[in-house]
């Protein structure tokens, strides 16, 4: 598979770009868990379909020290007993604001409240920018095709 647009050729896609990552290094500062950020940018990839950022993520949440086990059960994470509360919060908010459309109002009050249980303002206003901004690299990587599986853990840090 090659990709229909080579991002860092191009000096739109580069002008462009050079923002989201910016925005996404300031999430990085953020006082959430480095483990459930990475989950976060897991479940909505997958959700999504974007290999290029299931491949980066999670070799990055293994290189982490993240296990297999959590790895490979962050799709059923409802049913897994390997997340805490916290955790199954930032995934429900996170399946809710990627599914947007699925759902007439969005993300639910219920859902917010939980997570407004586990994460003080500044961690939600975290997890709801990595979700925004997870959703972009997505969304950028699906429609331009970026191929998945050569990714080597710390390869844009």
């Amino acid at each position: 598979m090659e990709a229909r647009l080579n991002m860092f050729e191009n000096a739109t896609a580069m002008k462009f770009w050079k923002h989201i990552i910016a925005a996404n290094k300031v999430l990085a500062e953020s006082t959430v868990p480095a483990a459930t950020m990475e989950l976060v940018k897991i479940r909505a990839s997958q959700i999504n379909g974007c290999g290029a950022c299931l491949d980066m993520h999670t070799k990055d949440a293994a290189a982490a020290g993240e296990t297999s086990l959590r790895l490979h059960l962050v799709a059923a994470w409802r049913e897994a007993k390997v997340f805490t509360d916290a955790e199954r919060a930032a995934l429900e908010l996170t399946e809710q604001g990627t599914r947007i459309a699925d759902a007439a109002g969005g993300v639910t009050d219920e859902a917010w409240a939980n997570a407004a249980k586990h994460y003080d303002e500044e961690q939600l206003a975290a997890l709801v920018g990595q979700i925004a901004v997870i959703n972009t690299f997505n969304r950028g990587n699906v429609i331009t095709q970026q191929p998945a599986g050569d990714y080597v853990p710390g390869q844009y840090a």
